[in-house]
Parts: structure tokens; C-alpha cells; sequence
């Protein structure tokens, strides 16, 4: 139980802003952790996605304006680490294209100018795609879509092989009683959430592994950059498909 408990704290603290604070006895590499961790991560963005909503409902008597604040929150609750993302990847498929070594660019801790005006470009996309959900008062479908990219990143896990010691260590902990718990659990928060849940979760799920799979070829392998900028691509094609769908 305790196992679990820290998972629960290690996935809160790793993929978001939210303080957490460990022991220095704690041992947070064990499978069980590492299970623990990834089986909580869709609702760290349900976590993430009631937060917003509730600011936004907070600020919603000043508009527009009150739901950009609120987008950029959102952004700001995972501390920016998916949309870093995007700027090592496409820093790392441009410098490719140029007959240099991707994997070495994309560990790089600098940037270079395309990956910021690409991760400009997707986070402006991103806030107007928040903005108009909030503003139509499509708060359910929103935190569902935060679930869904969180989901897909755990199917990408199970699914693909990395270039990264660290994204491996964690697919060798994802035993099926972790994949089949999340998967379930989540669809049953989904579910109750907005009832088109599992057709944007197929849809999520075809575009994860759409987009990594691209990526992939582009880079030559696959590795926690290429699983953060899947995360965005998804959030920002299910806001599209809402917008147009709703």
C-alpha cells in the first residue's frame, strides 16, 4: 500500500507543478513505484483539468480573458515539460535534416530557434483551443481530453520501444494488472464525464500512436521527448475534434 501511496506522489510531482515532498528514505525506482506511477498518470490530468475549470469558473465574468488566464495555467500546472517537448523534437528533426546527430540535439539543453517558434505556433493553438471550450462550457469534455493524452502516453509506453533508459525502466514496470486497472478505472471516470468518452478515447489512442510513430521515423527512435510532444499533439487534434464535432 505504501508502494502504491509513493506512486501516487511520484506522478503528481513528476508530471506537474504541484509541490510534493519526499523522504530522503524514499525509493521511488522500484517496479512497483514505477507501476504505481504510470496506473495514476490520466488522473493527474483530471487532477489538473478540475483545477482549471475551477479557476475558470472563478474568473468566467471576465470572459475571454479569464479563460486565456485559465489556459495558461493549465500549461503552467504541468510546468511546460510536454511543450519543452515539441522544441527538442523539432529542434532535433530539423538538425537531422542537416545531417546531424538527433539524439545528441535532442539532449541538448539549449534551443534552438525553429523548436521555439514551433512550440510557439502549437501553444497559441493550444490557449485558443482551451479558451473555446471553456468559454462554450464544454468543462467535461476538456477534462476528458486530459485523461485520453495521459491514457495514450501509458498505451505508447506499453506499446513502443524507446531510446531512453529511463522510459524503459518504466515500460518494464507497467505489468498488464497496472495497464488493465488505469485503462479501466479511467474509462469509468470517462464515462460519467461526457458520454462520447470512448470515441475520443479511440480517437486519442489512433492519434498517439499516429504521431510517435511519425516522429519516430523522423528522429530515428523514440524517447520521452517524442511521448510529450504525442501528449500535445493529442490534447490539441480532441479540442479541434470537439470544437467542430460540438
Amino acid at each position: 500500500m505504501r508502494e502504491f501511496y509513493l506512486g501516487v506522489k511520484f506522478s503528481l510531482s513528476y508530471f506537474s507543478a504541484i509541490p510534493i515532498s519526499f523522504k530522503s528514505s524514499d525509493e521511488l525506482s522500484t517496479p512497483k513505484i514505477l507501476g504505481s506511477m504510470l496506473f495514476f498518470l490520466p488522473f493527474v490530468g483530471l487532477i489538473l483539468g478540475a483545477i482549471t475549470v475551477m479557476l475558470f469558473i472563478l474568473l468566467s465574468h471576465l470572459g475571454w480573458y479569464g479563460a486565456i488566464v485559465s489556459s495558461v495555467v493549465y500549461m503552467m500546472l504541468y510546468g511546460f515539460i510536454h511543450t519543452e517537448a515539441i522544441i527538442d523534437v523539432a529542434d532535433a528533426i530539423y538538425a537531422k535534416r542537416c545531417g546531424k546527430d538527433a539524439f545528441k540535439i535532442i539532449k541538448e539543453s539549449t534551443v534552438g530557434a525553429i523548436g521555439v517558434l514551433y512550440a510557439l505556433g502549437y501553444t497559441l493553438m493550444k490557449i485558443a483551443g482551451i479558451v473555446y471550450l471553456l468559454n462554450h462550457h464544454l468543462y467535461l469534455e476538456f477534462i476528458s481530453v486530459l485523461i485520453i493524452s495521459r491514457l495514450s502516453l501509458v498505451v505508447l509506453i506499453d506499446s513502443l520501444d524507446f531510446k531512453s533508459l529511463f522510459v524503459t525502466q518504466l515500460k518494464n514496470a507497467l505489468s498488464w494488472q497496472y495497464l488493465i486497472g488505469t485503462f479501466i478505472l479511467s474509462l469509468l471516470i470517462g464515462t460519467l464525464l461526457t458520454p462520447f468518452f470512448i470515441i475520443l478515447m479511440v480517437f486519442g489512442f489512433a492519434l498517439a500512436l499516429g504521431i510517435a510513430i511519425y516522429l519516430g521515423k523522423r528522429l530515428g527512435f523514440i524517447n520521452g521527448d517524442v511521448l510529450g510532444a504525442s501528449l500535445e499533439g493529442v490534447e490539441l487534434l480532441l479540442f479541434l475534434i470537439i470544437a467542430f464535432w460540438l
